[in-house]
């Protein structure tokens, strides 16, 4: 009986034995099965989580960022315990004791699938194995993945400390609201850093890995609170915090960014705007747009905040003024559903959902509205975020009498004499508050729309080509497209300044006489007849006037005279065009370019000549706050020497290259001065301190541009239709642009300064009659004389006329008519005397073509 029992306790024993032999080697060999092809564990060593890229001013404040996962990567040292703590009690309270898995938990966790019959499945990954999932494996519930990943997280813990394992943790996982990590998600539900972090608000972030899509603070308030109180009573339980803390914490309410208890970070940055976007655009380019946005670059943008926001408003009252000249109202063509107007709350929330440009702030900030009522005269209207009064918001009759509507057939309604002309009840609309000028009290609300008509405009420090302001449009959030860098357009007469640099260097002067008169230019498309916009011609007259006035036919018969491949190589050297037509009409600016070129080409004039490479970026930093780009390439050769004395600074070399002479850069600058002083700018350029520029009026008007430039800020605007299409009578350069150049300026030079322009070495002045180009005795004064800047050693020749070897008409009144005709009498340097003339007349040539 007793060895019977023996026996069969030894085979009971023997059959144990063998089954966990047998189990032990089947979960060895399934263990060895699918660790064979791992990813590699030891790669986390090197992780490097992508992470937020940050722009900011030259001040030091962030003014955007860009990310595909919105992350701020703190190193373990700097997350508090507290926040540890929380994800550790929520997540894996066994953290630090574990070796990578936790077999209780594992068992636990299959008993309770198995009592509830499969409806009470609950995870039981310890933090490493999370890490395992988040970084080398996929998120699919299947044996297979959770095999792998006890597998590669016990080879993790014997490659990482625990506190390495939680870095990665803390960092990489997902917290919803399109926040990684626990500092991002911090900011985005609470709008602190880590360390302002209460009990309470560390809990709620550790509810967050169990359904980061599903836990809203808002929308699933009650499930986030009774998960995060939850975790406080775990925090207790292991004695992280005490129990009258977890009784305090725990009867806290759920506060958060979303219930609008705390302000979004959000709210601390400007708007987007053109400047950002475009370096966004820039460096996606140079560094790839991967690296970008998931880099974590330290972007230290030259954009001066203060005047970004002034080039904006000059812009836009340029813009506005136009839009409203035309006296048609479009709208915004949205309209809200009788349903979405059924009561406050509806069209509120419809508003909000609605894509509108809510980043105009033009004499104030332009708010989102939609029509209520349509009264006898007056129009009440709801505005989004702001509340209605006792007797509610009104458009008064009075503010729509400037347009007339729009129809969506294209006719024009009858002028607007009562709100319900241009408005009807659920439009959407645009307005802003008219105040009074003194008191800044509030008078109406009045109707706004973003003009169609669009333009660009930038500004940038001429000596080391720093862009000071950008705006690329009337609304980034209207349209994103930038047409200060992106916008291919015709520069008309604002590009003559190089036909005239070019010749300026192969031997011509300022007083240098070139014929204005018709020509006739024979083209595979028919007969070519340029004018000048005033359909009159001059007869002989010097370079000088010829670009105060903006001549066409002066400046065609001088690129003819040059040569258009001596024309298109300047342009191509200072960087307006890449690759140059050598046609005539290109003489007058008919061939496109941008913006961005046609102001960092006029810097070089500003300069003295030499090369400038715009930049919208100083410094770009890595993650590790290595500098991986720097636009500042020159050299202090004596920072480093204590013992510079206190009346100079130290020396710095540029050792930039020379686009064009010294003399010449002085001589074109003093000839644009004349532009802006008595010439086509002169009615709107009125500023303290030297100016010079040149305007520029496409054929029609299509586009109109003013680019100009004191001794230290150059700045250009362009207007037109995006679809390029007349703008109209009355739309010049110097008309239209120039007041958005003299907007900016009168503020810009409050800050930047400016002096009189240098005047290099190797030349002498001479005075000469501007008419005539006669030279006149050193004491000559008066309105028509002006002193010009000669070379040394290359004594001028008074009296040459260049005709580009075109013919100069049949009627076209010479020299010797125009005595006739009156003028006045001015002497010359030799003692002669000679008559000045008036205008002559245009002839029966019939004429075209750019001006």
């Amino acid at each position: 009986m007793l060895r019977a029992i023996l026996t069969f306790f030894g085979s009971l024993f023997t059959f144990v034995t063998m089954a966990l032999a047998i189990v032990a080697l089947s979960i060895g060999a399934v263990f060895w099965m699918y660790g064979r092809e791992l990813p590699s564990h030891e790669s986390l060593a090197q992780y490097k989580p992508p992470t937020i890229s940050r722009i900011y001013s030259g001040e030091g404040q962030i003014i955007d960022e860009f990310a595909q996962e919105r992350r701020l990567f703190v190193p373990s040292d700097q997350i508090p315990d507290m926040v540890k703590q929380a994800f550790i009690s929520a997540e894996d309270k066994n953290f630090y004791l574990h070796s990578g898995y936790d077999a209780r938990g594992i068992a636990a966790a299959a008993f309770e699938a198995v009592k509830s019959r499969g409806s009470n499945v609950r995870g039981a990954s310890t933090i490493t194995q999370q890490v395992m999932k988040n970084f080398l494996l996929s998120g699919d519930r299947k044996i297979e993945r959770k095999i792998k990943e006890i597998i590669l997280a016990t080879r993790v813990e014997e490659t990482l400390s625990k506190d390495q394992i939680l870095e990665l943790y803390l960092n990489e996982i997902f917290l919803g609201q399109n926040s990684y990590g626990v500092a991002a998600a911090a900011q985005t539900y609470f709008n602190k850093p880590l360390s302002d972090l209460a009990p309470h608000e560390a809990a709620t972030l550790a509810s967050m890995p169990k359904a980061p899509g599903k836990f809203h603070p808002v929308r699933n308030k009650e499930r986030v609170l009774s998960r995060r109180n939850f975790v406080l009573k775990e925090m207790s339980e292991n004695g992280f915090i005490t129990t009258a803390t977890y009784e305090a914490e725990k009867e806290l309410p759920l506060a958060s960014v979303q219930n609008g208890d705390f302000d979004s970070f959000k709210s601390t940055l400007p708007p987007r705007d053109y400047f950002t976007d475009e370096i966004r655009r820039q460096l996606s380019g140079d560094f790839g747009e991967d690296e970008f946005f998931t880099g974590g670059m330290t972007v230290r943008a030259t954009v001066d905040p203060a005047m970004q926001e002034i080039a904006a408003r000059a812009l836009r009252h340029a813009l506005e003024k136009y839009d409203r000249s035309r006296g048609l109202w479009r709208g915004t063509g949205q309209t809200l559903s009788a349903e979405q107007m059924q009561d406050e709350d509806g069209w509120r929330t419809a508003l909000a959902d609605l894509e509108m440009p809510r980043d105009v702030d033009l004499d104030g900030k332009w708010h989102v509205a939609v029509v209520l009522e349509i009264g006898k005269k007056d129009a009440r209207i709801g505005i989004e975020k702001v509340q209605d009064d006792a007797d509610g918001h009104w458009i008064p009759a009075k503010d729509v009498t400037w347009a007339r509507k729009l129809n969506e057939d294209g006719s024009k309604g009858r002028k607007g004499k009562v709100a319900g002309d241009l408005v009807s009840v659920g439009d959407v609309v645009l307005v802003r508050a008219i105040t009074k000028d003194d008191t800044e009290e509030f008078v109406r609300w009045s109707l706004r729309q973003v003009p169609e008509v669009q333009g660009g405009f930038m500004a940038m420090d001429v000596n080391n080509g720093r862009v000071i302001a950008m705006q690329g449009g009337f609304s980034y959030q209207d349209t994103v497209f930038n047409r200060a860098t992106q916008a291919k357009r015709q520069p008309g007469s604002s590009f003559k300044p190089f036909v005239y640099a070019s010749a300026l260097d192969s031997g011509y002067s300022p007083a240098t006489i070139v014929i204005d008169a018709p020509i006739e230019i024979d083209t595979p498309q028919g007969v070519w007849r340029p004018r000048n916009s005033s359909n009159k011609f001059y007869g002989p007259t010097p370079l000088r006037t010829g670009i105060e006035m903006s001549r066409n036919l002066m400046t065609i018969r001088l690129a003819q005279e040059v040569g258009m491949d001596v024309v298109a190589n300047y342009a191509e050297k200072f960087g307006v065009y890449d690759n140059m037509g050598q046609f005539l009409a290109n003489s007058l600016g008919s061939e496109e370019t941008t913006l961005f070129q046609m102001v960092a080409a006029y810097a070089m004039f500003a300069n003295g000549g030499e090369r400038v490479e715009p930049t919208l970026v100083d410094r770009v930093q890595d993650r590790y706050g290595k500098t991986i780009y720097r636009h500042d390439k020159r050299d202090c050769t004596d920072c480093g020497q204590s013992d510079i004395t206190a009346d100079r600074g130290p020396r710095i070399v540029s050792n930039r290259e020379r686009v064009m002479d010294a003399v010449t850069a002085y001589q074109l600058t003093s000839m644009m001065q004349g532009v802006v002083t008595r010439g086509t700018a002169s009615s709107q350029i009125k500023l303290p301190v030297p100016v010079a520029g040149k305007t520029g009026t496409t054929n029609e008007a299509k586009d109109v541009w003013f680019v100009g430039f004191t001794s230290t800020i150059v700045a250009g605007c362009y207007i037109g239709h995006d679809r390029p299409r007349p703008l109209g009578r009355g739309a010049y350069g110097g008309t239209t642009c120039g007041p958005v150049f003299q907007e900016f300026m009168k503020e810009a030079i409050k800050k930047y300064g400016g002096g009189k322009f240098r005047v290099p070495p190797g030349g002498h002045f001479i005075k000469i009659d501007r008419y005539t180009g006669a030279r006149l005795a050193n004491d000559a004064g008066g309105a028509s004389v002006v002193a010009e800047y000669f070379r040394d050693g290359e004594e001028p020749v008074f009296g040459i006329t260049f005709d580009g070897g075109f013919a100069m008409g049949s009627n076209l009144p010479l020299f010797d008519e125009v005595q006739t005709h009156g003028g006045h009498e001015v002497t010359t340097s030799s003692g002669e005397t000679t008559v000045v003339g008036p205008k002559a007349d245009f002839g029966t040539m019939s004429s075209g073509g750019l001006y």
